[in-house]
């Protein structure tokens, strides 16, 4: 490709086709990519030279003029509009301008730590609501906004696609393609024959299960991207089949040393060395030797380590400040009792399945797992609802796991896994979705049957303690105000829980969300329940991951244990995470106090986990030895007779309760010595805070976009009108031009907007980036620099103003400024032309040259009051002699433009350390600057001898 030509370098001005426009990246000598002066990216064109009738010529930008003067009031409107119109802002980040979230401080440490990479290898361990995704793609956008990258896929978990699509598309504006069965053969259908989708689509979320087969993982490496986020990245790690494909595709990709490489997950570590060591070893492959180094010779490498493992737990946050980020979460245990007919239902359940076990022994090997396993889903399900129950004792163990009529050793394992999926919970670094209830009849038998009627005859509050116990929670919480999300194992109990809770509370929403829908319609119906004040969403564990609850739901009800911590705290952190509003949440656990299954549970295994992490600040993963210790465990409880008393938990459950306490002190040993090998050097808040600072002064936040809005839909004719927590905007109040700008955006009649995350239901987030805020900015910009445009002087944006105002000693001159700076990244033989643009204002007092002024002293002047009326003469004559003296000032402009071009480079090169290992920038302003806004202030008799100028 051909360099444009020196006048039509990116960020210069054109005349063509009887209007003035900016030149884009991404021209050449033959093709202009155009934005018109006050338009926006969506009136971006093409000019092909060669066609055109007239010869573009090199333009400039027209200064203010005496015709232009409105009220004083509105010169800050000009400067909201501006600064929220940049998206290639100038600041230290590029990615800042083109992104709908406003990250918080904490969560720029792993940007930070990414831009000091030469390629980015970084493993984010945040905890679970903390904000990983965004952390992960924010790294991807800020690459993508340096020109350093041009692809980029994020590898998850199947049931995490459509969310990383959402929050790729609604926060950074990356629209991605999901890669999966079945997308990619439509995806792939009109293709051309050898194009990879991956060259064709730029942007991916692709599904782990579906890219780790040999022969699609072989094609992906070939094409992959040069950016690569992967979520849930414990799960990628050489243990298990469908876990060592993935490690092999993820080793595959970490071979090209260019590759970027963001690795995310809440669970580093899950107690397996060698799979900790695995993930270390995707960021350096010698990093893996620190697991056999002397502690003497470890030094060096965790020191390399630490520009490369980011980890914190809330804790770890309070240190910034942003502790009102994460709400107060109160935890609590309420029991039941096994009373009447429920208590003989579940003893005799208890005693079939002793029975079950006992009975199998001195069998062969595959009856006494058979039986053993129908047992457990006995207890199980009878544990969690008599729906379950009667779908456990109904339905056949083999039908339920699969036939396995071999007794091939290879069908056996498979019957164990499908089983231990089925019945347990999983490990940390695969967790079970499954909650269809486990099948538990291996006979049929009168006695079956008789149970099977009496769960059936149970089910109800009367004879249900359980049930019970929860309406009354439930009661409870809905009168304090919490909207709470039940957690259930399986979808009979999910259904039977929602189905009473209804009955019980006909004023509120219930809703169950199970498994069986997809995870479009599992979405939807949680977005119905927002139209309720009162909800209640009842749930199994297919939503403990990936839909985020927080905008919703404030109290978390554990109905059923589980029976791994991990697995709590995931559906926990559905509510507790960043973005909720609510400043205290509830976490309420469940369980019957004389039922052995969940007493063993809570005991043995929930409140030890909730001690070591009181203890360490980590929650560790539970040492199960792939559900060994837990089977054990329940084994205990089955073959154990009589009733609990007050005997010691260990002496309780015997042996097998000892084993798992010892291992639990064995996890927490290995968790503190884990800490304090990989004990990183973390940014500290003053590393970090001046960075975010200047972004968000340079691009302005939350704040300033509802005081744009706010003004410009007054001035507009249609100011807001609150509703509760949000406010609703009328657009067939506006003028006929903005409405169809907004209809094409897809906005039209009565809007519901909110300025604070998450929004309130029914409304829409409304941040710098979103189409509202593009169409008003570039409307009053067009009106702005239009000197035709006939409005009254009090509802218009002030390209010139003069007024009499406090705060000033001296007659002082303000110009509000527009800079483009041209940056050149280069790397190897590749250059690559960007263009930054910064709003700036600078002021001269009496007759002291143009300096800078600072955001804070700029908000101050153009935000005051104007004290009295001038008289229109006045007015146009202090603006003349202004206005006059603008070309002697060209060579302060233009100083300070350099200096602005000197001070972005040095920021760049800052927060991208590496930059020379990866290529170079240079920064140079595109001259002569544009002036906005020209604005007069007149010191008022009352002026303190601390204003301006004194």
């Amino acid at each position: 490709m051909n360099a444009p030509t020196p006048e039509f370098l990116p960020g210069s001005l054109v005349a063509a086709r009887g209007r003035e426009w900016i030149v884009l990246p991404g021209s050449d000598q033959q093709t202009l990519r155009l934005r018109p002066l006050g338009g926006g990216e969506r009136d971006e064109s093409l000019i092909y030279l060669p066609l055109e009738r007239q010869t573009v010529q090199p333009a400039t930008f027209p200064w203010p003029t005496v015709a232009q003067a409105r009220n004083h009031s509105a010169s800050q409107l000009l400067l909201d509009a501006l600064q929220l119109k940049l998206r290639s802002g100038a600041g230290p980040f590029r990615s800042f301008g083109n992104i709908a979230v406003e990250p918080r401080a904490y969560q720029l440490v792993p940007l930070l730590m990414a831009l000091k990479l030469p390629t980015v290898r970084l493993l984010v361990a945040d905890d679970v609501g903390i904000g990983k995704t965004i952390e992960g793609a924010l790294i991807a956008r800020e690459l993508l906004d340096r020109g350093e990258i041009q692809r980029i896929s994020v590898l998850c978990p199947p049931h995490l696609c459509e969310q990383w699509q959402r929050e790729l598309a609604e926060r950074f504006h990356i629209q991605a393609v999901v890669v999966r069965s079945n997308t990619a053969d439509r995806l792939e259908r009109d293709l051309p024959p050898g194009t990879s989708l991956f060259h064709a689509y730029p942007f991916t979320v692709v599904s782990l299960d579906y890219i780790k087969s040999e022969r699609r993982r072989e094609a992906f490496q070939r094409f992959c991207p040069e950016f690569v986020i992967v979520d849930e990245a414990h799960t990628c790690t050489q243990a298990g089949h469908g876990r060592q494909q993935r490690h092999q595709l993820l080793k595959g990709l970490a071979a090209d040393n260019a590759r970027h490489l963001v690795l995310l997950t809440a669970t580093p570590h899950s107690g397996d060395d060698e799979a900790f060591f695995n993930l270390l070893g995707l960021l350096r492959t010698d990093f893996t030797q620190l697991r056999d180094l002397p502690v003497g010779q470890r030094s060096d490498l965790r020191e390399d380590l630490s520009r490369h493992f980011v980890q914190r737990r809330r804790p770890d946050i309070a240190e910034w400040q942003d502790t009102s980020m994460f709400p107060d979460r109160r935890s609590a245990e309420i029991t039941y009792k096994l009373t009447g007919a429920w208590g003989q239902l579940f003893d005799d359940v208890l005693a079939y399945a002793r029975e079950l076990v006992e009975r199998s022994e001195g069998q062969a090997l595959r009856e006494q797992r058979m039986n053993w396993w129908a047992a457990l889903a006995l207890l199980r399900c009878i544990s969690s609802s008599p729906a379950a129950a009667v779908n456990a004792l109904r339905t056949r163990l083999q039908g339920a796991l699969g036939n396995a009529e071999s007794a091939e050793a290879t069908s056996l394992e498979e019957f164990e896994a499908q089983a231990t999926d089925r019945v347990l919970d999983g490990t940390d670094d695969d967790l079970s979705s499954d909650d269809l209830e486990p099948g538990a009849r291996t006979e049929d038998s009168q006695r079956l049957e008789t149970l099977m009627a009496s769960a059936a005859a149970l089910a109800g509050q009367q004879n249900d303690p359980k049930l019970a116990k929860v309406q009354e929670h439930v009661a409870l919480l809905l009168k304090e105000g919490f909207q709470p999300v039940v957690f259930c194992r399986y979808i009979a109990t999910a259904h039977y829980l929602a189905a009473a809770l209804q009955e019980k509370f006909k004023s509120a929403t219930v809703r169950a969300v199970t498994g069986e829908l997809t995870p479009d319609e599992r979405e939807a119906a949680v977005d119905q329940l927002g139209d309720s004040e009162s909800r209640v969403l009842v749930a199994t564990d297919c939503l403990s991951e990936g839909i985020n609850l927080q905008g919703l739901f404030t109290a978390v009800v554990h109905y059923d244990l589980s029976w791994n911590p991990t697995r709590h705290e995931q559906r926990e952190g559905r509510v507790d995470r960043f973005g909720q509003k609510a400043r205290e949440v509830r976490s309420t656990i469940l369980y019957g106090e004389d039922n052995p299954v969940d007493g063993a549970v809570l005991q043995v295994i929930l409140r030890k986990a909730e001690s070591i992490r009181k203890e360490l600040g980590v929650l560790v993963p539970m040492p199960d030895n792939e559900g060994k210790l837990t089977q054990a465990l329940m084994n205990a409880v089955l073959l154990r007779k009589g009733t609990l008393n007050a005997q010691s938990q260990l002496d309780m459950f015997g042996e097998p309760a000892k084993e798992i306490d010892l291992a639990w002190q064995s996890a927490k040993e290995k968790a503190k010595q884990n800490r304090s090998i990989f004990a990183q050097r973390r940014l500290k808040p003053e590393d970090v805070l001046p960075e975010w600072r200047k972004s968000a002064t340079v691009l302005g936040g939350d704040a300033e976009v509802e005081r744009f809005v706010s003004r410009a839909a007054a001035q507009l004719g249609a100011p807001l009108q609150p509703i509760k927590r949000h406010f609703k905007l009328m657009t067939e109040h506006m003028p006929s031009s903005v409405r169809e700008r907004l209809a094409a955006e897809g906005l039209s009649n009565t809007l519901r907007i909110d300025f604070h995350q998450p929004a309130a239901q029914g409304a829409t987030f409304i941040h710098r980036t979103h189409p509202l805020v593009s169409v008003l900015a570039d409307t009053l910009l067009e009106q702005a620099l239009d000197d035709g445009v006939a409005t009254a002087d009090d509802a218009a944006v002030a390209r010139a103003g003069v007024a009499f105002v406090q705060g000033v000693a001296l007659k002082t001159t303000v110009l509000l400024l527009r800079i483009r700076h041209q940056l050149t990244f280069t790397h190897g033989s590749q250059t690559r032309l960007l263009m930054c643009e910064e709003a700036v204002a600078v002021a001269a007092a009496g007759a002291e040259p143009f300096t800078e002024l600072s955001p804070d002293m700029t908000r101050q002047l153009l935000g005051s009051e104007a004290t009295r009326n001038m008289p229109a003469p006045l007015r146009d004559r202090q603006l003349q002699t202004a206005l006059d003296a603008l070309p002697e000032c060209q060579p302060q402009l233009e100083a300070i433009a350099n200096a602005r071009a000197q001070a972005l480079l040095a920021d760049h090169r800052r927060v991208r350390e590496a930059a020379e290992g990866r290529g170079s920038y240079q920064v140079t302003a595109s001259l002569p600057v544009d002036v906005m806004g020209l604005y007069v202030l007149l010191p008022d008799s009352t002026a303190s001898t601390s204003a301006v100028g004194a």
